[in-house]
């Protein structure tokens, strides 16, 4: 987790699926898609607010917590996967996606 900068992307590759990880101001670790279902653009190079994830390219804002699209040009949710932090070490698993309502 010490990689992580509070309110910045930061890309990864996790078996090959690119995931955007973002660590919030409380605290919180959060691993979406890290491909905008706009413009196949990397979410990551973008800007963090309120745990929204803005894509640079063209200002989709999506939710860290649902990976829903909260903005237009956007309209198709990115992917949300499970966290698991030991030890300070995070685990993440790209087959794994959270069920979001």
């Amino acid at each position: 987790m010490t990689d992580l900068t509070v309110n910045q992307a930061k890309r990864v590759l996790v078996d090959g699926v690119p995931i955007a990880l973002v660590l919030d101001g409380q605290g919180d670790v959060h691993a979406i898609g890290d491909t905008c279902t706009h413009g196949d653009i990397s979410l990551s190079e973008g800007f963090v607010e309120d745990d929204t994830l803005e894509c640079w390219a063209h200002g989709s804002q999506f939710s860290l917590r649902t990976g829903k699209p909260l903005t237009l040009p956007a309209y198709e949710p990115v992917p949300v996967y499970v966290v698991q932090i030991t030890d300070g070490d995070i685990f993440i698993d790209p087959t794994v996606t959270k069920e979001i309502s």
